[in-house]
């Protein structure tokens, strides 16, 4: 693994300090690691969103209810084993 030399800001310094001294985290690198792994998470989902709305918006108008979309949903949901089936 590369070895990286930063700086942090004094309030950041101290965050840092503070999880490891709680044992919230083993080092200020496991944590440092965490975030960023949750940032590139977020940003996955966040691309994956802006990806749908723009399909979404380019698929055009339905001629679909609303009802018809819920039941579509719903019956996509329970296939997938997201929702129980009665």
């Amino acid at each position: 693994m590369p070895k990286q030399s930063i700086n942090f800001t004094e309030p950041n310094e101290n965050w840092l300090n503070q999880k490891v001294a709680n044992q919230e985290y083993s080092s200020k690198t496991e944590l440092v690691n965490d975030l960023i792994r949750r940032e590139r998470e977020r940003e996955d989902k966040y691309h994956a969103l802006k990806d749908a709305i723009e399909y979404g918006l380019s698929s055009g108008v339905s001629s679909k209810t609303a009802d018809d979309v819920r039941d579509e949903v719903l019956k996509r949901m329970k296939k997938n084993g997201q929702l129980p089936t009665k």
